[in-house]
């Protein structure tokens, strides 16, 4: 069963879910947005220690609390790391009021069918016990969608809900995300596939089984509105897809009960030479944007 309390916040608590879970592909990239260089570190361990560095500070400056983030996705070296002598998912829960989400997918196979599929996690078991025992709530995986392939997209969705269904079976809550590109030249009739194969699967979900959508912010407002409803749904996120803060937030402004997931948007202003005080308020600045187009809709 996953824990009660943080069940009541995810599902009614105004705000958004803040994406920290840049893997190994991403993360050069990820740092370099925040002006860190390849030739600045020497090898993967020394690239994630400065990554976690950089999560530590979004995470422990004044504005990321629970009162306008309700939730965070963790990359699994984030995890097993400490802030301030605290493990990472207890220092979110207990110091900041925040539900902590791991990333599980293993990255993505070769395109086939305009889609990719998550690569096999042979060791998920393991690391959804490992997760809970850390104080996880949740999880995240994904998948993309890069053309409007009916057959592409339903393997996409059924290997999502074969896998939540094996998350919710060792008491977590699976975000599920089938993430379409907003580069697509046929974004808006993939998502009307996405959208039907999506409710089909949620309409097979035993009783009382409830699982979340992370999702492209759709062309169409309030696209996902039935999906957003539906019984088995605890709540609908967003993710920024590539978009910039000012786009993501515009266009997610637009859908009434989708809130964000940022990941990229979120850090777009933050630099490693800022000092904490131009940090902070950077930060704050943009939380306060994302909370904002989650909360508010036009």
């Amino acid at each position: 069963m996953v824990d009660a309390k943080m069940l009541d916040k995810i599902s009614s608590a105004p705000g958004f879910i803040a994406a920290l879970d840049q893997s190994g592909g991403s993360t050069p990239g990820a740092l370099r947005l925040y002006g860190i260089s390849e030739s600045d570190y020497q090898g993967d361990e020394d690239m994630f220690r400065l990554m976690h560095a950089m999560r530590v500070r979004i995470m422990s400056a004044p504005a990321f609390s629970g009162d306008k983030v309700i939730g965070t996705i963790l990359f699994e070296r984030t995890m097993d790391g400490d802030v301030k002598g605290q493990p990472v998912p207890a220092y979110l829960w207990e110091d900041r009021g925040v539900v902590p989400f791991l990333k599980i997918d293993k990255g993505l196979n070769a395109e086939e069918n305009g889609a990719q599929t998550m690569k096999p996690m042979p060791e998920l078991d393991a690391l959804l016990i490992r997760g809970r025992e850390k104080g996880i709530f949740g999880t995240k995986m994904r998948s993309v969608i890069a053309h409007a392939d009916k057959a592409g997209i339903a393997g996409v969705v059924q290997q999502q809900f074969e896998v939540a269904r094996q998350i919710i079976g060792q008491g977590l809550m699976p975000i599920i995300e089938p993430e379409v590109s907003i580069k697509s030249t046929t974004k808006q009739e993939a998502e009307t596939i996405l959208r039907d194969e999506i409710a089909q699967q949620l309409d097979k979900l035993p009783a009382g089984e409830t699982v979340m959508l992370k999702l492209t912010i759709p062309t169409i407002a309030d696209f996902y509105a039935p999906l957003i409803a539906h019984k088995s749904v605890v709540r609908v996120v967003a993710l920024s897809g590539g978009y910039s803060t000012a786009d993501a937030c515009e266009k997610l402004s637009h859908n009434r009960g989708m809130i964000a997931s940022f990941s990229r948007a979120l850090a777009e202003n933050l630099r490693v030479t800022m000092s904490d005080a131009d940090f902070n308020s950077s930060l704050a600045e943009t939380i306060g944007q994302i909370y904002a187009a989650s909360v508010n809709k036009v």
